[in-house]
């Protein structure tokens, strides 16, 4: 039987007018023409030095406005650095209250919501929308419905939000700020361009230089992985180890599996020789993760 959460850790912003699309288009690492009735997008805003500050979800409503699900705590400050590009353009950025977010994984998902395999794939639900995640069709589901909703959801198991976070660490896709460093982190580093967050044939965005030049020139020498924890779960920005030396460091984590940012070359250790406080951990590389850089070493 399918099931669902809600995430009181999302909020949503809806960014409408006649430039709304060319708008964001000139500040977002994927492409905004993608997004449709039929289709919604991850992406990211960066600094100018491309370098991470919010990642979200896209959708389009059927008015033509787009949503986009971010993070509830960091909501406020994604408008104000949208509202700050928006200069002259006839765009529109406002909070939208009074709607809820919810995670819909397990058997039969997408089939029961009406939504097809591919990654993305959205559909109208209950004067709201559900889509595909964008990252990856394994993860199940977004829903997005006004009030609380969850009447448009009868059929499914309800759980609570910490049942989803463990099915994300173990699929591997990182949420947000919890797994990735306002300012510091970079995309590729980040897994965008497997789990569908960059666009590398759009036109311009903000910090897409460094972006670019991380690709083609094979910079990339960490990833953030999922790891099996055994051991006390190790605290976000723990230090990992491998034989006594820095390896990487810890990002989010519960109930044996976690998300680590690790160097290239620690991926291949024997087992029990990385360690993050009083745990040890084991790399799990998922189906998804492509390396050529580690290959090209």
């Amino acid at each position: 039987m399918p099931q669902f959460a809600a995430l009181p850790t999302r909020a949503l912003l809806s960014v409408a007018g006649p430039e709304a699309r060319p708008f964001l288009q000139g500040l977002i690492s994927n492409d905004i023409e993608k997004v449709a009735p039929g289709r919604a997008i991850h992406a990211a805003l960066l600094t100018a030095q491309g370098k991470y500050l919010h990642d979200f979800f896209i959708a389009a409503r059927g008015d033509g406005a787009l949503l986009i699900d971010c993070e509830a705590a960091r909501r406020d400050d994604l408008r104000k650095r949208l509202m700050i590009y928006r200069l002259r353009s006839k765009a529109t950025i406002e909070t939208l209250d009074g709607w809820s977010v919810f995670a819909a994984w397990g058997d039969g998902v997408l089939e029961t919501l009406g939504l097809g395999t591919e990654a993305g794939a959205a559909a109208p639900l209950s004067g709201g929308m559900a889509f595909v995640d964008p990252r990856l069709a394994a993860l199940g589901a977004r829903v997005l419905l006004p009030n609380d909703g969850t009447e448009a959801l009868t059929g499914f198991t309800r759980e609570d939000a910490s049942t989803y976070d463990r099915w994300r660490l173990f699929h591997g896709v990182a949420d947000g700020s919890r797994d990735l460093e306002p300012e510091k982190s970079i995309l590729l580093e980040s897994n965008f361009e497997e789990l569908n967050g960059v666009d590398f044939n759009k036109g311009c965005y903000v910090g897409q230089e460094l972006t670019a030049r991380t690709k083609y020139r094979g910079l990339v020498k960490k990833r953030l992985v999922p790891v099996d924890v055994t051991g006390a779960t190790p605290e976000p920005g723990t230090q990992i180890l491998l034989d006594g030396k820095d390896a990487g460091t810890m990002r989010s984590a519960r109930d044996g599996h976690g998300l680590a940012l690790l160097r290239l070359d620690a991926f291949d250790a024997a087992e029990g020789t990385l360690t993050a406080g009083g745990a040890r951990l084991v790399p799990r590389l998922p189906g998804w993760m492509r390396l050529p850089e580690k290959d090209a070493n």
